[in-house]
């Protein structure tokens, strides 16, 4: 399906797979132009326009981190992200409806293993390992599931 713009390709996503929300979507955007933008500036001239999942990956985290500091797992999660899988099925559903191009080459499963989302966006928030303190073992609350 092709629409006319970004929104609509956003609201064909969305409603495709409401597993994610609009915020998200526009996210993904966001770092996609950051990365281009970071090309310009370095005068990278490549012959492609085309972004690598791993380069896609790496920037979503770039700017999840800038933007969102330790609270990146809560807006993520609430935006439905929550591994780099996630990121891939929003962008080939954005590349169904038009808004991204892709590669004969490019899959979803390009982004399956691109993230551990708990090393890139909560280790940088933990406190150092020190030896010399005593260790405090984790606060563990057990919520009941629904």
């Amino acid at each position: 399906m092709k629409v006319s713009g970004f929104n609509e390709a956003v609201a064909f996503a969305v409603s495709k797979d409401e597993r994610y929300r609009p915020e998200g979507y526009q996210f993904i955007r966001e770092a996609l132009e950051a990365i281009l933008k970071k090309r310009s500036k370095a005068k990278h001239q490549s012959t492609s326009a085309h972004v690598t999942a791993s380069e896609l990956l790496d920037g979503f985290r770039r700017l999840a981190l800038k933007e969102f500091g330790p609270m990146t797992v809560t807006v993520l999660d609430y935006w439905g992200i929550r591994n780099s899988g996630d990121i891939g099925r929003m962008v080939f559903n954005l590349v169904e409806a038009g808004a991204f191009g892709r590669t004969e080459s490019d899959s979803p499963g390009d982004f399956e293993e691109g993230i551990d989302f708990h090393d890139a966006f909560i280790l940088p928030f933990l406190p150092p390992d020190s030896t010399n303190k005593q260790t405090i073992a984790p606060l563990q609350i057990k919520l009941p599931v629904s």
